[in-house]
């Protein structure tokens, strides 16, 4: 029996609760291993589901972070293929890099949650909080990364300036994948819940100077687990 079919055999049923990180993790090590060598196809996404005794969607996020890092690919009518055995050093998120989006976020995000302070109606105040309390409450990874993005773009309309309403919502999928993939390796939901609700709450009482603080931190906090998979000199070239 071949290492590959070896380590199919075994079933790993895994909690829900961080189902798509253990599914991720369990086939990163699988390929890292060379149980499932390069050139391997994967396994269709309902018997890799059977495998970990979970739903098809739950694999399918864990696959499309694995994609992210280069380490798989999928063909259409032919599956998917691990590529490597090592996550690529360029990180793509639809169209824009990841060093395009660590240089780009803090010119963008942090004088929009300055200026939201300055600015956000009360309905865009509540929204901005209800994001937040969901946010606490949601433990389904895809679900959450949803809200995420939608509570980035919150801000950026609360602004009051429309370019920066413009920029974020053009970049909302590149940002969703991005989240979806530091939540999987790092497990920054927790973390993420917290810097947002400071974020939120500098905005509620007005204060400019520190929502921007605020939004900082949270970027600085994402920018250093993205280069800690990159490299700190991918991020720079």
């Amino acid at each position: 029996m071949s290492a590959g079919a070896e380590w199919l055999s075994k079933t790993n049923p895994i909690s829900r609760k961080s189902a798509a990180e253990s599914v991720f993790e369990d086939l990163r090590q699988a390929i890292v291993s060379g149980r499932l060598a390069v050139g391997t196809r994967l396994p269709a996404e309902t018997h890799l589901a059977e495998k970990y005794g979970v739903s098809r969607p739950i694999v399918r996020e864990a696959l499309r972070s694995l994609q992210t890092l280069g380490m798989t690919q999928t063909r259409t009518g032919s599956g998917t293929f691990v590529l490597t055995d090592q996550p690529s050093r360029e990180l793509n998120y639809s169209g824009y890099s990841a060093r395009d989006l660590i240089e780009a976020r803090p010119f963008i995000e942090v004088p929009a949650a300055g200026w939201a302070a300055l600015r956000r109606s009360p309905e865009q105040m509540t929204r901005i909080l209800k994001l937040c309390d969901a946010m606490d409450a949601q433990e389904d990874p895809h679900k959450w990364v949803k809200l995420d993005s939608e509570f980035h773009s919150a801000i950026a309309e609360a602004s009051g300036n429309s370019l920066f309403a413009k920029v974020v919502a053009d970049a909302r999928d590149s940002l969703s994948q991005q989240s979806e993939l530091l939540n999987i390796m790092a497990h920054r939901r927790i973390a993420s819940n917290v810097e947002h609700r400071l974020i939120a709450e500098a905005i509620a009482v007005g204060s400019g100077e520190t929502a921007r603080s605020a939004m900082e931190a949270h970027l600085g906090q994402v920018k250093q687990v993205v280069t800690s998979i990159i490299g700190e000199e991918q991020a720079r070239v």
